[in-house]
């Protein structure tokens, strides 16, 4: 009789498949609230590791760590007409407080645009204090009618940064340096993911703003995921707050601005990208444990040489993780730290010893091989660079094999309805073909240039769309 599996396999069930290993991974729970979720220690390990990468590019770029309040006045967001009606659906709005009707009723934070432009007009007075870069790691609320844990839910956490520039130049350069010096290299560097570098439609351009750059990365079930935006806002926001500067001349300028932000949907990334039918498969470079030594019985010379083998891989600067839970049947620990993909289990027993040798299993390429306990401190970092790159490599071999070249709005449907991402011309597209594609739950994920780089503009000549179905 067949064993069944652990987890639902990819072929049969995607979606059951995601789901499966966020409970059997221990990777969060459903909240109490629709939409809300509880993330759980190794969920949160991942993301704390993500936030601690990005944080280190992010005030690399400049930008400094700050707090927003999380009630927002209502009027604030009835200032930039676009913005409000874009958020307008998701909105979540406190009417009452300490038994008593609001005089006027305040927004859950869905974004900061508002709040932080009515500080940066009070901050910014003149041509000295600019440029002015902030960044706040937060809790957002957009009601959200279909959730999915880490994906979709109508509560988050995120990085949010805004800036307030001179001139349009220096604006517009800062958004793109945040989009490819800090989320392009954290993605792809760090993540394992080949993302596609690109500016979005007007349609798909976030509320308020002038530009929107995106990164798309391809999940294993050949959906796009939109796993961070960097926003060109224009004067849009100066305007309606009022938020100028004295220039060197003396004259009084609106400043422009730029806000971006990635969120807890990286999580959700990283499990539809690199995970298979045995559980998540993370990244070394993400890892918050690199390597877990286990030990395979209660043997005391066991547990010494295990919590010795500990130590020393911890000084060779791998992140480690020793298990003596002996008290628990040591195939469950293994299965459980396979499911969490855990980069390297070494594995030793009484044999083990006796041999000088430890199994090491690497969960990324698979495989398990015995290693001579003396040679796992000089050994490990190297093997952990390689699962790095063979990560990358999967990735973007996986979305170069299916992506196709398409000249119609019916064969880019198609090839979106086959698990495919389709480029067509977007000056065949356009706008109306864009319209048609959405009636098929298709979407441009974002414009390119011919030779794959991020366009200057919307309609800049050779600009092609990246069209998919999408999370």
């Amino acid at each position: 009789m067949a064993k069944t599996p652990v987890l639902t396999p990819q072929a049969e069930d995607f979606p059951r498949w995601y789901q499966d290993l966020i409970n059997k991974a221990e990777l969060a729970d459903n909240g109490p609230v629709r939409g809300t979720m509880v993330i759980r220690p190794y969920g949160y390990g991942l993301w704390e590791r993500m936030q601690q990468e990005m944080d280190a590019r992010i005030k690399g770029a400049g930008a400094q760590n700050a707090y927003f309040p999380l009630f927002i006045p209502q009027s604030y967001l009835t200032k930039e007409a676009e913005h409000v009606e874009g958020f307008a659906p998701e909105l979540a709005v406190v009417t009452h407080g300490g038994g008593k009707e609001l005089e006027e009723p305040v927004v859950v934070r869905p974004t900061s645009e508002t709040i932080i432009n009515d500080y940066f007009s009070k901050w910014v007075q003149s041509y000295r204090d600019l440029p002015l870069l902030i960044n706040q790691w937060a809790n957002v609320v957009r009601w959200e009618m279909r959730p999915r844990v880490f994906l979709r839910t109508t509560e988050f956490l995120w990085q949010e940064g805004h800036t307030a520039h001179a001139t349009y130049e220096d604006a517009r350069d800062y958004a793109a340096r945040i989009h490819r010096e800090v989320y392009a290299d954290f993605m792809v560097n760090v993540l394992g993911i080949d993302v596609v570098l690109g500016r979005k439609t007007p349609a798909e351009r976030f509320a308020g703003a002038i530009n929107t750059l995106t990164l798309e990365g391809m999940m294993r079930d050949g959906k796009a995921l939109q796993m961070g935006t960097s926003h060109e806002l224009g004067q849009n926001f100066a305007r309606a707050f009022d938020t100028r500067y004295l220039s060197k001349e003396g004259s009084r300028e609106m400043v422009w601005q730029t806000s971006w932000g990635t969120s807890t949907r990286m999580v959700g990334g990283l499990i539809m990208s690199h995970g298979d039918d045995h559980g998540l498969r993370v990244p070394p470079r993400l890892a918050p444990v690199q390597a877990v030594v286990l030990a395979i019985k209660g043997d005391e010379r066991v547990l010494s040489t295990v919590r010795e083998i500990g130590d020393r891989l911890t000084a060779a600067g791998v992140r480690v993780q020793v298990d003596d839970r002996t008290d628990t049947p040591f195939g469950r620990r293994a299965v459980d730290w396979e499911l969490k993909g855990v980069p390297v289990r070494i594995e030793i027993g009484p044999r083990d010893l006796e041999n000088g040798t430890a199994m090491l299993a690497r969960r990324i390429p698979g495989g398990k091989e015995p290693v001579a306990v003396d040679a796992l401190p000089g050994l490990l970092p190297g093997l952990l660079e390689e699962d790095q790159e063979l990560l990358l490599r999967q990735s973007r071999e996986r979305r170069a094999e299916r992506t196709v070249d398409v000249r119609t709005v019916a064969e880019a449907a198609e090839a979106a309805a086959a698990g495919n991402w389709a480029r067509i011309p977007w000056a065949g597209l356009g706008p109306e073909g864009e319209a048609k594609l959405a009636e098929e739950a298709v979407s441009v994920r974002c414009l390119v240039a011919e030779d794959g780089s991020v366009p200057d503009s919307d309609d800049a000549p050779g600009n092609v769309a990246v069209v998919a179905r999408a999370y």
